[in-house]
């Protein structure tokens, strides 16, 4: 899996920015994608270290639609640890 196909979109919720203040980001990426390659992409994509990468399959939630009942598709979320004294700046200002 190329490193440009592992880091789907940014994560940003009320607890994710919580997590920012602890020097952690997420992320949703592509179901396949290992640790490492996360690690790699993240590093490579924003230029800084990574400490640890923590991977969590969200499972899709189950709606009504008339008598149907549809459910979203799963994905994969990771929550990624940087060194300290490194920042994703992407994420500033949200």
């Amino acid at each position: 899996m190329h490193l440009l196909e592992v880091l789907r979109r940014p994560v940003i919720t009320e607890k994710a920015t919580y997590l920012q203040q602890e020097n952690k980001y997420v992320f949703e990426v592509a179901r396949g994608a290992s640790k490492p390659q996360i690690r790699d992409a993240v590093e490579k994509a924003f230029k800084v270290k990574v400490a640890k990468v923590t991977v969590m399959t969200v499972s899709g939630k189950t709606k009504r639609m008339g008598r149907r009942e549809i459910t979203s598709p799963s994905w994969k979320k990771a929550i990624v640890s940087l060194e300290p004294g490194y920042k994703v700046s992407f994420f500033e200002g949200v």
